[in-house]
């Protein structure tokens, strides 16, 4: 461990170095990491609303979404409702709804199955399957993911699917695994033969192991114990086998680095019950994005950070999101890459695109721009290349003729940067770069290398990405 922190020490010094003593980054073709199966987004709670808006409104949204000139995000996971009491037996009426603490309207999903004894009621989320169906004609190549924030309310302890009165307690209630097991698969079936869409993956879990979620909380949320966590998948991998489907599952979708890293543990021989292991970043270290990235590996997982977004302040805050997206594809390395929200608000932190859902307005925001300094350029495919600097995120395309750059200055001064691109071969000399600051969105314009060098100064505050094109 000693010689752990060492070498983590000894990196970050160095890291420095290259930026405030102008010594050169090297981009080495040979250094190469994961490679990249996409970049995407969660449905939930944005489809849920912006699907009741007009065909002409949802396809601009979907094009800005789903577009190579946009964000070109082509991995999607959609939200399994749950659905809580219509008769509000058990918990607050609209609770979830209700300021301060409420998500808002917005998290009141519509569960497909409102009592044990009624019938399926396919068309009680049409709103975010409508969008999920756009979303598959405008990009063929998408990746679907089905999750689960809770059961419905009926199969819980509290019976209300916003968590147990002592949020630290599992609320699924324990006769009620094989019931719940059923109703996952009866939706990823439904999906499959009404509308063509075969989700890749299942994810019954939604940040399990915490405190987040109790009786008349402000959304759709259930705790379950790792020990409950693989005891489920034991009873749900097996129905999902004889389903018919060639869904496989995924777990454990925690917030936080570490609890995942105690979850993966725990579950032992249940997780060759997986085919992906899914983590958000809300809360994570670099020792501990190593260490799940190597337990990933060492069970063969492939490895998703599934969801992560923060607060801050104007492009300040943008910026500091942006910094963890690096930090996630340079220690973490996961294949895919996905934001919580799309579209929210008021906010310009907790999503890309502002929305008034009542008058049916939206607008691109500065973090939109932001995240296509990286989403527009390194593309589905492209191999991200280990790099002596963390605020550099690199990528070779697929046939080894392009190298992307993006290069982060989150800081109030400016950055001076020097990369030796000797090792790429014979670089084009007009390397063309765009830029996100305060000012400037997406901003074109170009630079010069000179002697197999690229040197850059990046202003206060901003991203700019260098697309090098390499000659044979």
């Amino acid at each position: 461990m000693k010689r752990f922190l060492f070498l983590s020490l000894s990196l970050c010094l160095g890291m420095l170095f290259c930026r405030a003593g102008h010594a050169s980054v090297v981009i080495d073709p040979e250094k190469k990491n994961q490679t990249l199966e996409g970049w995407g987004v969660s449905l939930c709670w944005w489809a849920h609303m912006g699907g009741a808006w007009t065909d002409e409104r949802i396809d601009t949204l979907v094009h800005w979404l789903t577009s190579p000139e946009g964000l070109n995000y082509n991995v999607f996971r959609y939200n399994i409702p749950g659905g809580d009491d219509p008769e509000w037996r058990n918990c607050e009426e609209h609770h979830m709804a209700k300021p301060p603490t409420g998500k808002g309207i917005r998290a009141e999903m519509p569960g497909f199955k409102v009592y044990p004894d009624s019938p399926y009621d396919w068309a009680a989320d049409s709103a975010q399957i409508k969008v999920m169906l756009k979303i598959r004609e405008a990009r063929p190549d998408a990746i679907f993911e089905a999750f689960s924030n809770s059961a419905p309310w009926w199969m819980t302890v509290s019976g209300c699917c916003a968590g147990n009165d002592d949020p630290s307690k599992d609320n699924l209630a324990p006769e009620m695994y094989e019931t719940f097991a059923h109703y996952l698969i009866d939706v990823c079936r439904h999906f499959r033969d009404a509308y063509g869409i075969e989700f890749r993956t299942l994810d019954p879990f939604n940040e399990p192991y915490t405190n987040y979620w109790n009786r008349s909380g402000s959304q759709e949320g259930c705790h379950f114990e790792p020990e409950s966590q693989a005891a489920f998948l034991k009873v749900l991998h097996p129905m999902l086998e004889a389903s018919g489907l060639r869904t496989v599952l995924s777990a454990s979708d925690e917030t936080a680095t570490k609890a995942a890293l105690e979850d993966i543990r725990v579950y032992g021989e249940a997780t060759q019950l997986l085919g992906q292991w899914n983590v958000h970043t809300y809360k994570a270290t670099n020792p501990e994005r190593i260490a799940l990235r190597e337990e990933a590996r060492r069970r063969g997982l492939r490895l998703w950070m599934s969801e992560s977004g923060d607060g801050g302040h104007g492009i300040h805050g943008n910026l500091a999101m942006l910094q963890r997206l690096f930090d996630d594809m340079r220690y973490l390395q996961p294949v895919a890459w996905v934001d919580w929200q799309y579209a929210e608000e008021h906010t310009d932190q907790w999503a890309l695109v502002g929305a008034d859902w009542k008058s049916q307005r939206y607008w691109k925001l500065k973090n939109y721009a932001v995240r296509q300094q990286v989403t527009r350029f390194i593309r589905q495919g492209y191999t991200f290349l280990d790099v002596d600097d963390e605020q550099t995120l690199c990528a070779l395309s697929p046939d080894g003729l392009e190298v992307v750059l993006v290069c982060l200055n989150n800081k109030r001064e400016t950055s001076h940067i020097v990369y030796d691109i000797s090792r790429l071969g014979n670089v084009q000399s007009t390397i063309p770069c765009y830029t996100t600051d305060r000012q400037q969105s997406l901003a074109p314009g170009s630079v010069s290398c000179r002697d197999r060098k690229l040197e850059v100064r990046l202003q206060p505050h901003s991203v700019s990405t260098f697309i090098l094109s390499i000659r044979r």
